[in-house]
């Protein structure tokens, strides 16, 4: 799930995932060359973590659960190199 507040040339975009059981989340993007950033724990299970972004660009990511790549369903999706999927973010 996403929340986007957009200010100016910069979004504030809040990427959040529950999942099933309890485990670590890693959200990884465009944004920071696909490196592992661990997603916060809400107490009711919520995983979550927010990004500043510029606007006027697209930015691909996903969700890493026990070393399973994840999309996002509420974005578009386009092909990884890796031959699964990655969201994508248009801001």
């Amino acid at each position: 799930m996403l929340k986007i507040t957009k200010k100016g040339d910069k979004a504030w975009v809040t990427f959040s995932f529950v999942p099933e059981s309890e485990c670590e989340i890693f959200l990884c993007g465009e944004w920071n060359e696909w490196q592992d950033e661990k997603m916060k724990v809400k107490k009711n299970g919520e995983h979550y973590l927010t990004k500043i972004l510029k606007c006027d660009a697209s930015y691909e990511f996903g969700y890493k659960v026990n070393n399973i790549w994840i999309f996002e369903s509420e974005v578009e999706t386009v092909e990884s190199p890796f031959g699964s999927k990655n969201s994508l973010l248009k801001l």
